[in-house]
């Protein structure tokens, strides 16, 4: 049996999302997991020394009001995805996150390699996992090329492989040109295609047959089922 799971509008490690942190931390757990959480930054990987230290400090102050450990690990391309050294805290942890960034380096740099293999094993064996924004779309079989339209979809880690997430939603196509919305929003006929706001997720939690919504906006069906809008405690089963 997988452990949790949550794909993450915004908010990874922000007050907002505590509470839900600390649930996934919970259930990993009790599956048998040690009482940390591993965070992988390497969707950020090319952002720059200063963006990195950002984020290390926002996880270690997370963890703290969490009261549990932070296992920060310095993975920003493909070559780190190699380190043997790593393999141990990621199948240990309670929580992996993964969190944003640039989607397609997350993909690029993670798909076939140890660390993505670790990742992979580990939630399957109890540890929770997270994915917010960047994260939860390299979640997908697939992730489409919104800024190059003539670019092949990157290989996702197919971890939610017919889910397709379209993050930050309630901001999202104020940012980026019609023509590129429009390309988002074609998925193959077997997927299903998600919009989550920010400071929100779609968590479907250890042992449970159905997805439920955690936060303080609203969760976007838009294509693969009747279209419809979730809030806070709402629940769909998604197959």
């Amino acid at each position: 049996m997988t452990g949790s799971i949550a794909l993450v509008g915004s908010g990874e490690y922000l007050p907002e999302m505590a509470e839900l942190e600390r649930q996934l931390i919970e259930d990993g757990v009790k599956r048998g997991k040690s009482p940390w959480f591993v965070q992988i930054p390497t969707a950020a990987g090319r952002e720059g020394p200063e963006r990195l230290a950002y984020w290390e400090e926002l996880g270690r102050t997370q963890a703290q009001e969490l009261g549990i450990e932070q296992k920060y690990l310095p993975i920003f391309g493909r070559d780190e995805a190699h380190s043997a050294e790593y393999l141990r805290l990621i199948e240990g942890g309670a929580l992996i996150y993964l969190s944003g960034g640039d989607p397609h380096h997350l993909a690029t740099s993670l798909v076939g390699t140890p660390v993505g293999d670790a990742i992979k094993s580990s939630w399957i064996s109890g540890s929770s996992l997270a994915g917010c924004s960047a994260g939860a779309m390299a979640m997908s079989e697939s992730v489409p090329h919104f800024r190059f339209s003539r670019s092949e979809p990157t290989v996702g880690m197919s971890l939610t492989p017919k889910l397709r997430v379209i993050p930050h939603f309630d901001k999202f196509f104020r940012w980026i040109p019609e023509s590129a919305a429009q390309r988002l929003l074609q998925v193959p006929d077997h997927s299903i295609l998600i919009g989550i706001d920010e400071l929100t997720a779609l968590v479907k939690r250890s042992g449970e047959e159905e997805w439920s919504v955690h936060g303080k906006a609203k969760v976007h069906l838009l294509k693969g089922l009747p279209q419809q809008q979730l809030t806070h405690g709402d629940r769909i089963a998604l197959g």
